[in-house]
């Protein structure tokens, strides 16, 4: 099958990257057509901007003479995404909305919708590159920068086999001066998010409609001495500085406060103002974990437990079920919840959500 009678759905998000996908495709000369994702049903305030994403999208895909279908995954985004994010907000954990989306709307609903629609191939614009050797493999893009396979360490292979990724060999600057020379429009709009469904409001006070906030004890991680009073777990993660909302301590320096952990069976918020308790070395448990390609038992690989955030080396071991890595170098701020992603060179080969901590202090 050549590229001319190959069937392509690409997902569009009326932004500049997807646009500009879809747009090499057409050049590549695949049978393109767009598919828009209703993934938020807005209250009176608009808050996603849904309507302009899809003025936006079909505005593109009328410029590049290609059909521009919608699908409402209102409904699944709701149930596998925006309530699962809430429920792991309760639990005290630090979840990552934009993992959700992209395991069960982008690579499952859509991906499921396409195939049904007698598509062979989907595409989106994320920054990220797939090998394929003896199986498909997961690569880190040209531009690392915008990397974003830390948001997809959850794909299947068999669904990455049948993807497209148009922007791999791009960096964001050649994708603002193509959606320019197109007359798109688009290399000034603001990237979409996560949690668009938050939009202008703040995060604590849109939470606070989903998650009731308990207030509770600031207790110092030092001397283990109450000293102010938290407006609500769900508000706050590990390592975060601002908003804590501690000062005028009698004998206290005058430095700011970091959140150390959170003690989810006694509705206390540990801080100090020394940062050491927040680097750790040692073994940490993962949940809900993925392997993109096979993993083998204790290896050397990488782990990545932010969007941008450095490599660390680590080992991985899986004991009694459980899947361990093993950092041998210290990482700051990791929180239950968070993402950690493993790499063999440039290869994401999966990950998990950490679990638990059985960490030893430096």
């Amino acid at each position: 099958m050549t590229k001319r009678n190959q069937r392509i759905a690409v997902g569009m998000s009326g932004g500049v990257d997807s646009s500009v996908a879809a747009y090499l495709l057409t050049q590549a000369k695949y049978d393109v057509e767009g598919i828009f994702m209703k993934n938020w049903e807005e209250d009176d305030q608009d808050e996603c901007n849904s309507k302009e994403d899809f003025e936006d999208a079909k505005r593109v895909c009328r410029l590049l003479g290609i059909k521009l279908n919608t699908i409402n995954f209102s409904d699944e985004y709701w149930t596998n995404v925006f309530e699962v994010f809430i429920n792991d907000l309760k639990k005290g954990f630090t979840p990552n909305p934009d993992v959700f989306c992209n395991k069960e709307i982008k690579f499952n609903q859509f991906y499921k919708y396409a195939l049904s629609q007698g598509f062979d191939l989907i595409a989106t614009g994320h920054y990220a590159k797939k090998v394929n050797n003896i199986n498909s493999e997961l690569h880190s893009p040209t531009d690392r920068i915008k990397d974003q396979t830390y948001f997809l360490y959850t794909l299947d292979e068999k669904v990455l086999r049948n993807t497209v990724f148009p922007l791999e060999e791009m960096t964001k600057d050649e994708v603002k001066k193509i959606s320019s020379d197109l007359g798109f429009g688009l290399e000034k709009k603001k990237e979409s998010m996560g949690i668009c469904f938050i939009g202008k409001r703040k995060f604590s006070s849109f939470i606070d409609s989903y998650v009731e906030p308990v207030k509770g004890p600031i207790i110092n991680y030092n001397d283990n001495q109450i000293i102010g009073t938290h407006e609500g777990l769900s508000k706050y993660t590990v390592g975060q500085r601002k908003g804590i909302n501690i000062g005028g301590l009698k004998d206290s320096i005058d430095s700011p406060w970091y959140v150390i952990d959170k003690n989810i069976n006694e509705n206390s918020l540990i801080v100090s103002q020394d940062q050491s308790p927040l680097f750790y070395t040692g073994e940490i448990e993962l949940g809900q974990f993925n392997a993109i390609n096979k993993i083998s038992d204790n290896q050397n690989v990488k782990v990545r437990f932010r969007h941008g955030g450095d490599l660390r080396d680590c080992v991985f071991t899986i004991r009694d079920n459980k899947y361990i890595i093993t950092l041998k170098e210290n990482e700051r701020g990791i929180a239950q919840g968070q993402a950690a992603v493993l790499y063999i060179g440039t290869r994401c080969i999966g990950g998990g959500t950490v679990i638990s901590k059985c960490l030893n202090q430096n």
